[in-house]
């Protein structure tokens, strides 16, 4: 399957919203082609190199499909998207068009079916809650009604203050449960680091 990148200094995830800018030829070329085709756009997060001018000279080899949910012209002339988070795929390889569009084949990864939520992820529930009503997040209107562990996982691992690193490690577990118990961790570190 081939796929047209996005790379980003930010992680996306599944159902979970991201609002773009975009003002380069290449991505403005990208966007129109997938509303065209009714199809998404991978995002990947930049390891190393920046979002502007060039492809970047690294990139996560896991990203999130971008499918877009709306559109407007911004103020500032240029386009603004927001996009929703599709599915989880692995890049296979890269090649970067003439246009400097970064393509890639890539793979689609597995989905663990959504998991009731135990007993033991109320706490993460209610801090989800909390910060649904960020005004940032809020801006989103994300839908944060959680269904699951998949959906709680994902909401969180998107949305809390962790390095990039570690949100793309989150979005490489497929196991929601295991991606619960790696937020857990992540945050018990913080609260440690607040602490001291």
């Amino acid at each position: 399957m081939t796929l047209a990148l996005f790379p980003l200094s930010t992680v996306l995830f599944p159902g979970c919203v991201l609002d773009l800018q975009v003002f380069e030829a290449r991505y403005l070329d990208m966007i129109a082609r997938c509303m065209k085709q009714g199809a998404g756009f991978g995002v990947v997060c930049i390891l190393d190199g920046s979002e502007v001018g060039h492809a970047p000279q690294d990139i996560a080899r896991v990203g999130c499909e971008a499918l877009i949910r709306d559109f407007q012209r911004q103020d500032n002339g240029l386009l603004g998207i927001r996009v929703e988070g599709g599915r989880r795929f692995e890049v296979l390889s890269t090649e970067l068009q003439r246009d400097q569009l970064l393509v890639a084949q890539v793979e689609w990864l597995d989905e663990v079916p959504e998991q009731p939520l135990q007993e033991e992820d109320q706490d993460l529930l209610a801090l989800l809650k909390a910060l649904a009503e960020h005004p940032m997040v809020a801006a989103l209107n994300m839908n944060t009604e959680v269904v699951g562990q998949q959906s709680l996982a994902n909401q969180l691992a998107y949305l809390l203050p962790f390095a990039e690193e570690d949100k793309i490690e989150l979005l490489q577990v497929d196991d929601p449960q295991q991606r619960l118990d790696g937020i857990q961790v992540l945050l018990d570190e913080i609260q440690g680091e607040a602490l001291n």
